[in-house]
């Protein structure tokens, strides 16, 4: 039994997720079976199988399941460009979910992001230039040109029912979108990375009632709540990594925790908000982006559990 990061088929019908969990544990009851995940709590982890077999590092290494690569330089004109796919995830692709049960959460997927399978195996991704809808085998895409024909393809109205207090505009839904191959695959490696990081991080003891890693569209953030929210002193924070916003123009990593803080600890640096944050030229060139991001989440984590 193998369970990746990014979501799959068959969907999950039972509450209160309506989604796998990549980060499930070991093999429990089913005797000899063993499973493999990205994370630790498996019994045999893929990091593992692609030391030993080239073929499996060549699966694992755009899923983020192991093989980890270094980060790219970020793109021209990122902030334009990323605001319209943000326009896109919250306004078009989240819809589609929602429309279903309820749920507007997104996941990342290779290549890209979308909503995990729902309903009869359904999915909505956006993978490079390209709209993705999958029903079951069947497949159907279309480049991302606007809002409204994005909208159209999926079967849903370009709304804001998703929009957060950090949500760009909507807009005009007949605008051309600045969305492209390489703005994509840049984001996607983004969300990739630190899902990885963050699946983990719900692995580490101490790590009690944590949620699920999610992409909400009215931030544009992949994020996990860990904690206890009612412990004095409060111990739970949200772990994420965000797409940029005005505060900060590129990618950066947060922890933002839902208690007080030390003030006098420079870990707490961000000026925009109560908690911390990493920014994206930390990970500048280095091999190992994932293991920057568990690092700076695990150095919040021990500052919160361990007080």
């Amino acid at each position: 039994m193998a369970r990746v990061l990014e979501p799959s088929p068959p969907a999950v019908h039972a509450e209160p997720w309506l989604a796998d969990d990549p980060a499930a544990v070991g093999s429990d009851d089913r005797g000899a079976v063993k499973v493999v995940t990205p994370t630790s709590a498996g019994d045999v982890r893929w990091a593992d199988l692609a030391a030993a077999d080239e073929s499996v590092a060549v699966f694992c290494r755009p899923r983020w399941l192991a093989n980890h690569r270094p980060l790219g330089r970020v793109p021209d004109h990122y902030a334009v460009r990323r605001d319209d796919l943000h326009r896109l995830a919250y306004g078009v692709v989240s819809n589609t979910r929602k429309a279903a049960n309820g749920k507007f959460g997104l996941r990342w997927t290779m290549d890209g992001f979308g909503t995990p399978f729902y309903g009869d195996d359904t999915q909505a991704r956006v993978e490079g230039p390209i709209l993705v809808r999958q029903h079951g085998d069947k497949v159907d895409a279309e480049e991302i040109t606007t809002l409204a024909a994005a909208a159209k393809f999926l079967g849903v109205e370009a709304t804001s029912d998703q929009a957060e207090h950090d949500t760009v505009a909507l807009g005009d839904i007949d605008r051309p979108l600045t969305v492209d191959g390489e703005l994509v695959a840049f984001i996607s490696d983004w969300f990739g990375m630190a899902t990885a990081a963050l699946e983990e991080l719900r692995c580490a003891p101490g790590a009690s009632d944590s949620s699920r890693v999610q992409l909400w569209p009215g931030h544009f953030d992949v994020a996990v709540e860990i904690g206890d929210a009612e412990s004095e002193p409060v111990t739970r924070a949200t772990y994420g990594a965000s797409t940029g916003d005005a505060a900060h123009p590129d990618p950066y990593l947060y922890v933002g925790p839902w208690g007080p803080i030390d003030h006098g600890d420079s870990f707490w640096n961000d000026a925009a908000f109560t908690g911390a944050s990493l920014p994206y030229a930390a990970f500048a060139g280095d091999s190992d982006p994932c293991g920057i991001a568990l690092g700076f989440y695990r150095q919040a984590f021990s500052r919160l559990i361990d007080r």
